[in-house]
Formats: structure tokens, sequence, C-alpha cells
């Protein structure tokens, strides 16, 4: 042998991505993109999508009752919990909505409450229904008014 010839090069790690970052599955198969474009419902989230219930409901009302556009409706994950408040599975139960009045320098405010609303309705139509009930009962206590005379297709659902 020769002792003047170079050493052998030393290996080389393997080209590509590295290890812990594979995007497709250990059989070159997997997801290659999105299902859907972003602008297909499938791609929303359930927040998004509770949040559109809550916009459609809304908007159907503001067409019969143009004053709830004084109105701030909103969506939380959960209820907080406040001394008063009986606890979840009492008979009082979890609530759904909530109408927060007018104060000084704010305005009058609903809240949907969207976990415990998911909780009851299982399917899509379903969840829509049920958010469309709740804000017709909440506007009905915020206006003084029966949930019928706020939209007469109350008791129809």
């Amino acid at each position: 042998m020769d002792s003047s010839a170079p050493p052998p090069p030393a290996p080389q790690p393997p080209a590509g991505p590295p290890r812990g970052a594979r995007r497709r599955d250990r059989h070159g198969r997997g997801l290659r993109g999105p299902l859907a474009p972003p602008q297909v419902p499938i791609s929303l989230s359930r927040s998004e999508l509770f949040d559109d219930y809550v916009r459609e409901s809304v908007e159907r009302l503001e067409r019969r009752w143009p004053q709830l556009i004084d109105v701030e409706f909103a969506v939380d994950e959960v209820p907080e919990a406040e001394p008063d408040d009986p606890p979840a599975g009492s008979a009082g139960g979890v609530p759904l909505g909530r109408v927060l009045p007018a104060r000084q320098g704010r305005k009058s405010q609903i809240v949907v409450y969207r976990r415990p609303v998911e909780i009851r309705a299982k399917t899509r139509e379903d969840r829509a229904a049920l958010v469309h009930e709740i804000l017709i009962e909440q506007v009905a206590d915020l206006l003084g008014l029966s949930p019928d005379a706020i939209d007469p297709r109350y008791d129809e659902e």
C-alpha cells in the first residue's frame, strides 16, 4: 500500500430534508397540498364556522330590528364562572348566551358561548339553528319582548 495516497473521503449526510421534517410518509405518499382552497367551507376551523353562524343570524335579526345596530355581538369559548352563577350540572345548567346591558361608555352586548352550544348540537344545521334560537332569546331579553315578537318562526324550529 502506498502511504502517500490521500485518505478516503468522509461519508456525506444524505441530501434532502432533515430527518424530522418529512412531509410525506415513508412510502412517498401523503398530503401534497391543501385538501380544499381557502374559500371553501371545509378549510374553516370550528370557531370560524361558529362565528359565521352568529354573523348570519345577527344579519337576519338586524334586517327586522334596525335598533340592533347599536348592540355588540360576541362569541366566547365558555362562560366565566361567577359567584352568583349556579355550578354546571345543577338545575340552572351552563348558559349558552348572556346579555350585558349598556353601561356608561359601553354599548349593550350579547355573548354566545361556543363550546356549550357545540356540545348540545352535533350537526352544522343543528348548531346554526341553536345559535339563532339563542340570539332570538337574548335579543328578546334585551328589548323586553317575547321571542315570538322578535322572530315569528321562533317556535317552528
